[in-house]
């Protein structure tokens, strides 16, 4: 008598292979069942409320804001309003001479400007009272035109 081909693995595999294909014929006939029974609309409609939050609850009436479309600016506004003073005052909080650049805090503003040893006009150190003009440089304000007070 010839033995049989059919070893334990092929029989695992095809016991996988019919459950893997009952599973699909049960869900395949759950969701037929359950076709009509899907979420509605509303169901799925989520709403934001007034604070930015979402929220499932449609938002009240009653609390509705009406903004003018005038009253809407796109944009940044202008800065014409501040005044721009052309020398300012300050002290030396950082310089180094053998690199060749500093920083100095404004007294007006407590900022904190970057100064290059080509705009001074006299030696500086640390501490020292100084007054500037500023302009924009590549990576910010920088000081130019420094004098020691």
């Amino acid at each position: 008598m010839g033995r049989s081909t059919e070893t334990f693995s092929k029989k695992e595999r095809e016991k996988a292979r019919q459950k893997k294909s009952r599973d699909k014929k049960e869900k395949a006939e759950e969701r037929k069942a359950n076709a009509g029974k899907g979420k509605s609309l509303e169901d799925m409609m989520a709403y934001i409320d007034e604070y930015g939050n979402i929220t499932s609850t449609p938002p009240d009436p009653s609390r509705k804001i009406k903004v003018n479309a005038e009253d809407i600016q796109v944009g940044v506004a202008k800065q014409t309003d501040i005044p721009v003073d052309t020398v300012r005052n300050g002290v030396v909080s950082f310089f180094n001479e053998s690199k060749g650049y500093g920083f100095i805090k404004d007294l007006q503003t407590q900022e904190s400007i970057f100064v290059h040893i080509n705009a001074l006009t006299e030696p500086l150190k640390e501490n020292n009272m100084v007054t500037f003009e500023t302009e924009q440089g590549q990576k910010g304000l920088s000081a130019i035109k420094v004098k020691k007070k």
